[in-house]
């Protein structure tokens, strides 16, 4: 009986110290985030902001310019929208209900919402570092003069449309039609980060750094938050039930 009794302390000391790691974790791995990206975007601004380089990065812009249309312009205009603070706060949420009510538990809904929200917080620490700047080329929208390094719109993209793609494959990657949904939402942040650079709102490496942001924030966010697939539920639960 003693025995089992210490068993049950300790599993309730793991579970307790659980939260507190994957806290941890997050702090630790936002703030080295951040420190990577101001590091990265530092340089681009003070280095490489004359040179081949630039002329390279700015090169891409200048491209679009001279092939805008009127459909491309709406096209690309869609893009934007897909990633928009109010798009993003909406089809989060909406999925992480969806997640709660389709898989019965939270975890997923969590690691969205993790993921979602601790983009944001990233890249606005990021750019409150690093010297903002927007490629000198005419604009499709306005667009505030704070936000240009990294591509938020990217990142909010890749954190949120990734995630999901991510998620919908560690619970349903066995049905084609997941794997296939999955494809879709994966090509969706590239979508965005084209527009971006249609509307002549970023230089590429603002987009690339939008990405880079929050690829690195998704695989810290998975590390803290493990995902845990319909199949090891099922296994866990059948241990749970006692032998006859």
């Amino acid at each position: 009986m003693s025995s089992r009794r210490s068993q049950d302390s300790v599993k309730a000391r793991s579970r307790g110290r659980g939260p507190l790691m994957a806290a941890a974790r997050l702090i630790v791995g936002a703030a080295a985030i951040w420190a990577v990206l101001s590091v990265i975007g530092l340089i681009l601004t003070h280095v490489f902001d004359k040179g081949p380089l630039h002329a390279a990065d700015l090169g891409v812009d200048v491209w679009f310019v001279h092939h805008r249309t009127s459909t491309w312009n709406a096209i690309m205009r869609f893009g934007t929208d897909m990633a928009r603070t109010e798009t993003v706060v909406v089809v989060a949420a909406i999925a992480a209900l969806l997640l709660r009510w389709i898989l019965g538990r939270w975890r997923e809904s969590l690691i969205l919402v993790t993921a979602v929200a601790g983009e944001v917080l990233i890249f606005l620490s990021v750019t409150a570092t690093v010297p903002q700047r927007r490629p000198p080329v005419p604009r499709l929208q306005v667009a505030p003069p704070t936000s240009s390094f990294p591509s938020g719109h990217t990142g909010a993209s890749v954190a949120l449309y990734g995630c999901i793609a991510i998620l919908l494959l560690a619970n349903y990657g066995r049905h084609p039609a997941a794997r296939v949904a999955a494809a879709v939402l994966f090509c969706i942040p590239v979508f965005v980060g084209i527009s971006r650079l249609y509307e002549g709102e970023h230089y590429p490496s603002d987009v690339l750094a939008g990405a880079l942001l929050a690829s690195l924030w998704l695989t810290v966010v998975l590390h803290a938050i493990p995902l845990r697939t319909r199949q090891a539920v099922t296994d866990r639960g059948a241990e749970r039930v006692p032998s006859a």
